[in-house]
């Protein structure tokens, strides 16, 4: 993942348009959700040429369907983001938000069911590769990832129309420009942001103010494991954190944080580095009806790992290969139902997004490979992953 990171950097250094403001005209094919459809699910081409999400139905037993193609107005980099969160859904699922890094700019689409309105395209810094979103839709905050601008890049947004407004229209650094970061997202409660730096093994805290704006870092703490990627909070404040482990084989872990509820700045260690025996884990999401289980993908082993939370929020392996995704299916963002019943994994080198339904165990019962041979690039850069 380290070498898709290095690429985009090279792809990214030959553009340099700023593209903001007026929203572009939205496609023009008219769309309504199937009937019968239960939810939708969102996956990003990340393509050079024209970056594009592609839409699927889904259905009441996890299956989906793939119903449209969306252009972002925007061009991707062909690689991995090397990032959690490149494609993001608002908390109330209206409205969709996806990064185009080639060219610098975030797109926002009005949200029904399946379908999407495209309703603006704006610059939202250096190679954007990551979105985060405040719990009650109000701040929007992108993570940037080149070496020139590495840092996060704040938005205020609308809440009728999804648009979104720069705050102070620049980068803030994080605390290395090295950092390469893996995730930005806020806290519960709001009041801070945090970003993993897989360079250094750093995770960072940002506070916000009252006009949205973030400071600091506030805090940085050394991660408790090699190379902390992909990051996910509970309601309560606890970060959980999958560490890739590399250069270091079947080195993948998941460790956890307690979120200090009077600052909302300060993370101390719950639990350091639990181990699932796989490679490269990239990705972390909870599932279950109360959080109960956290689930990690896997990039070089090909694997799905579940781990049990506990109500302290310490985690235990429970199993480190629950699923099996296949041999070059290169395992990328994990996604999860707001009912916490099913899980989705995109599958990078496949093309494809494979979903299982989440059982009271823990265990992953499979509903099916979707997608393959059709709009989804195989093996060619497809980053972010977003369902309702």
């Amino acid at each position: 993942m380290f070498l898709g990171y290095l690429t985009s950097i090279l792809l990214v250094s030959v553009y340099s348009a700023h593209a903001v403001g007026a929203a572009p005209a939205p496609d023009s094919r008219a769309c309504s959700p199937p009937d019968g459809e239960a939810g939708a699910a969102f996956a990003l081409t990340n393509a050079p040429d024209d970056n594009q999400v592609i839409a699927f139905s889904r259905s009441a037993t996890g299956k989906l369907t793939q119903t449209g193609a969306y252009s972002t107005g925007g061009r991707g980099i062909g690689v991995d983001f090397d990032t959690q969160g490149g494609l993001q859904l608002s908390p109330d699922h209206k409205f969709l938000y996806a990064v185009s890094p080639a060219d610098d700019k975030i797109s926002v689409f009005a949200v029904d069911g399946s379908c999407l309105e495209r309703v603006q395209v704006i610059y939202a810094g250096d190679q954007p590769l990551a979105v985060a979103l405040k719990e009650d839709g109000s701040l929007a905050y992108v993570l940037d990832g080149s070496v020139a601008s590495t840092g996060i890049f704040g938005f205020h947004v609308n809440s009728r129309t999804g648009r979104l407004t720069a705050i102070n229209n620049a980068t803030i650094p994080i605390s290395t420009p090295i950092g390469v970061p893996g995730a930005v997202l806020f806290s519960p409660d709001g009041k801070s942001i945090a970003v993993t730096s897989k360079v250094g093994s750093l995770i960072d805290v940002f506070s916000i103010d009252d006009t949205g704006l973030a400071t600091g870092p506030v805090s940085t703490i050394v991660s408790s494991g090699l190379r902390p990627f992909g990051a996910v909070y509970r309601d309560d404040g606890t970060l959980f954190v999958v560490e890739s482990g590399l250069p270091v084989l079947t080195n993948t872990a998941v460790s956890t944080y307690r979120l200090d509820n009077a600052t909302s700045t300060y993370l101390s260690a719950l639990t350091r580095s639990e181990k699932n025996q796989q490679t490269d884990g990239c990705w972390i999401v909870l599932g279950g009806e109360d959080d109960e289980f956290a689930f990690t993908a896997n990039f070089v082993s090909g694997t799905v790992s579940s781990y049990a939370v506990a109500v302290n929020g310490t985690v235990s392996l429970i199993d480190g290969e629950a699923a099996f995704t296949g041999e070059g299916s290169e395992p990328v963002d994990l996604a999860v139902t707001p009912d916490k019943a099913f899980l989705y994994n995109l599958l990078r080198g496949d093309g494809a997004i494979v979903g299982w339904k989440i059982e009271e165990n823990g265990t992953l019962s499979s509903v099916g490979t979707f997608g393959a041979g059709q709009s989804l690039p195989k093996a060619n850069g497809a980053s972010g992953l977003a369902v309702f």
